[in-house]
């Protein structure tokens, strides 16, 4: 646990548009291509564009994406392991209309070419939240709850059951904020069954406050934008609100090594699939009730 000290109870959204901002110079910005095939297709959800993977009509996640948007191949991958690996159908809308920020320059570091201002304008929390609030309520209304006899299968190799309709929502950097918002008690009954966010931008202490469903947060040593101070909040607040939390520490590691972390660094290599294998743990444990009627 972090040491306990005097914090302002709420920090404003322009402090975290600038910790954001200093983070996206450098770290937040950073990453390489993964290679492999993506699995899923690219449709429609809502009024969005999509990346959908997976085939499960009781149980979904909705992937928030980070700056990079839709179309990386990093956040695809993920989502196409999520899918097979939980047993969902994994959703990736466009939360950006298309805009995507040069892969480029931003892979070889060349910052300046990039007008990140100006997209952070266009792509604000207040901008892009109802569009993130209406795409969980469909998701919410699209999926449906197996045959009651489904609900009650043992498998044995897992020692889990189905449970009822799930859905389930991931973030990371940009994408963190909003799954925080997505988990708020103000949605009522819940968007989400629970949320998994790593390294996240943009979160108000006034988001953690609120969170009303089960939360995991994945947080790299080295991170100017979920600083100290907010890890040391999250973890002094989040128990005191009769959720459960899991907070989960990577040292040596910065920020994105979850999602875009170089795979030739080990250790950001083993953050990646350290992280991955903790959001597929989350996600399944709330998908699935954990002991025998």
């Amino acid at each position: 646990m972090f040491a306990e000290y005097v914090t302002r109870s709420q920090i404003s959204l322009s402090e975290a548009v600038v910790n954001f901002t200093m983070c996206a110079d450098s770290r937040c910005l950073e990453g390489f291509s993964w290679d492999g095939k993506q699995r899923g297709i690219i449709g429609t959800f809502g009024n969005n564009n999509a990346y959908i993977t997976g085939n499960n009509s009781s149980a979904a996640i909705l992937v928030i994406h980070d700056l990079f948007g839709w179309t990386i191949p990093n956040t695809r991958l993920l989502a196409d392991h999520y899918a097979e690996e939980v047993g969902a159908t994994v959703y990736v809308p466009d939360f950006f209309d298309g805009a995507v920020l040069p892969f480029g320059p931003i892979l070889s570091g060349n910052w300046q070419e990039v007008d990140l201002e100006g997209f952070l304008a266009k792509n604000g929390r207040d901008i892009r939240e109802p569009e993130i609030f209406a795409c969980a309520k469909e998701l919410r209304e699209k999926i449906i709850a197996p045959p009651f006899h489904l609900r009650r299968i043992y498998i044995k190799q897992l020692n889990l059951y189905f449970a009822d309709a799930f859905v389930g929502a991931v973030g990371f950097c940009y994408g963190g904020w909003a799954a925080f918002r997505l988990g708020a008690r103000e949605h009522q009954p819940p968007l989400v069954n629970c949320i998994s966010v790593g390294h996240p931008s943009l979160l108000t202490k006034r988001d953690i406050d609120e969170i009303a469903v089960p939360v995991q947060v994945l947080a790299p040593e080295h991170d100017p934008s979920y600083t100290v101070e907010l890890k040391e909040y999250t973890c002094r607040t989040v128990p005191r609100l009769g959720v459960p939390f899991l907070f989960r520490h990577f040292p040596h590691v910065e920020h994105a090594c979850f999602c875009r972390g170089d795979a030739k660094k080990s250790l950001e290599r083993e953050a990646l699939v350290k992280g991955k294998k903790a959001v597929v743990y989350w996600i399944r444990e709330f998908k699935c009730m954990g002991s025998q009627p």
